[in-house]
């Protein structure tokens, strides 16, 4: 078996050790390096890459304790942790071996050793950080899509100022928020929670996006988008799998607001005499139920009104006693911080709940701020009044109940 190209740092204070090692490593194909002491293995580590280390534990200044190998192995490990590290010695023991093992070594060769084992160790240990080096990329690669999708720039929304952050706990994460800036003057924000971490809810948040966007370019009212969405869910039969998702679309002629909640946490509308209104239009869980029926709820945005669109990871950080932050005091913090922009807002929300936590928090956690400009027009206003009125009237039959006073 050729080993062309592959590179690997022998270490050990004998020259016939690092002879012998070499001859048998050149002459199964391996490009070797060798290194006598500890100072020089960080050195050849540092100014090049290696696909594998073979180090003796006992150097010249302490020949039995293995405490400069084992101080090698900590630095190996902290400068490169999939860097595949075998050890050998003549001065084995379990406890060094134990040792050995906790500070990163991938296997433990004995004194004097058989060449097809060294050969056979070696090869393994290659092969599977080169498997792990190839997980670790394609990890990355599902991040940073993954960030890109969750992230996106926010469109410039005429008389609305908008923010928003997602914090997953892992890399990747089954939250998701996104801000579509429809033909027809509409823009339409939804924030949803994908069962599950890691990398399949990170697919299905892409699948989730992308259904949602070809949903919206169909057209229709909100209760129709999300059913669309659910179908989609459900029609990938994946066990256990489902989201909670809000959809709010707002018309920024009118400031009329028609939203859509499938399970999830009701967003708040902080208005801006103080007055909440809770956007909890009802339907079950999206992906669970093929025939389920969804609720469009509407209201209106004044000028100064605030809304917040959020995951459960906000609202559910727990203090040490386990009482958790809670919607009411996402809404003393929009309420104290009154005078304060969207931009600035979103992270002072983050920040009040890991204050409350004592800590980072534990759950992906979003929040999504819409919040329309305190100055509006005196025809602004004419017009914001007439939409008002005819908010209920507008709306087909079915849904006229789920149109929202005020509540305290």
């Amino acid at each position: 078996m050729s080993e062309n190209g592959t590179r690997v740092l022998v270490a050990d204070d004998q020259e016939d050790v690092l002879e012998a090692l070499r001859l048998l490593l050149k002459g199964e194909g391996f490009r070797v390096e060798t290194a006598s002491s500890p100072a020089g293995v960080l050195h050849a580590v540092d100014e090049r890459e290696f696909d594998a280390v073979l180090m003796d534990l006992n150097y010249a200044r302490d020949t039995t304790s293995g405490r400069e190998g084992l101080d090698l192995l900590g630095a190996l490990r902290q400068t490169d942790p999939l860097l595949p590290v075998v050890v050998m010695t003549a001065w084995g023991s379990v406890e060094g071996a134990v040792e050995a093992m906790r500070r990163g070594a991938r296997a433990y060769i004995a004194k004097p050793w058989d060449n097809d084992a060294v050969l056979k160790v070696v090869r393994d240990e290659i092969d599977h950080a080169r498997a792990a080096r190839r997980v670790a990329r394609e990890w990355r690669d599902a991040q940073a899509i993954h960030r890109t999708l969750v992230s996106s720039p926010l469109p410039a929304v005429a008389g609305y100022e908008l923010a928003a952050r997602c914090e997953p706990t892992a890399g990747l994460g089954g939250d998701y928020y996104d801000v579509v800036a429809c033909q027809d003057g509409r823009v339409a924000v939804c924030v949803a929670d994908v069962c599950g971490k890691g990398l399949p809810a990170a697919l299905l948040v892409a699948s989730l996006q992308a259904t949602m966007r070809a949903s919206l370019d169909r057209g229709g009212d909100v209760d129709e988008i999300v059913r669309r969405i659910n179908l989609a869910l459900c029609r990938h039969d994946i066990q256990g799998r489902f989201a909670t998702l809000c959809l709010v679309v707002v018309d920024t002629a009118s400031h009329r607001v028609e939203f859509c909640n499938a399970g999830h946490n009701p967003p708040l509308l902080l208005r801006a005499d103080g007055t909440v209104i809770r956007l909890d239009a009802t339907g079950p869980l999206a992906g669970v139920f093929a025939d389920a029926r969804f609720e469009t709820g509407c209201t209106y945005m004044a000028a100064g009104d605030r809304l917040l669109l959020y995951t459960d990871g906000l609202a559910e950080a727990a203090a040490a006693d386990g009482v958790q932050f809670g919607d009411a005091r996402l809404l003393d913090v929009m309420r104290t911080a009154r005078d304060t922009g969207a931009l600035n807002l979103v992270p002072a929300l983050f920040e009040a709940a890991r204050q409350w936590s004592g800590g980072p928090l534990t759950d992906d956690a979003t929040a999504l701020m819409l919040v329309r400009a305190r100055t509006a027009s005196s025809q602004e206003r004419t017009d914001a009044g007439a939409a008002a009125k005819a908010t209920g009237a507008r709306m087909p039959a079915k849904h006229t109940q789920m149109c929202h006073a005020d509540v305290a």
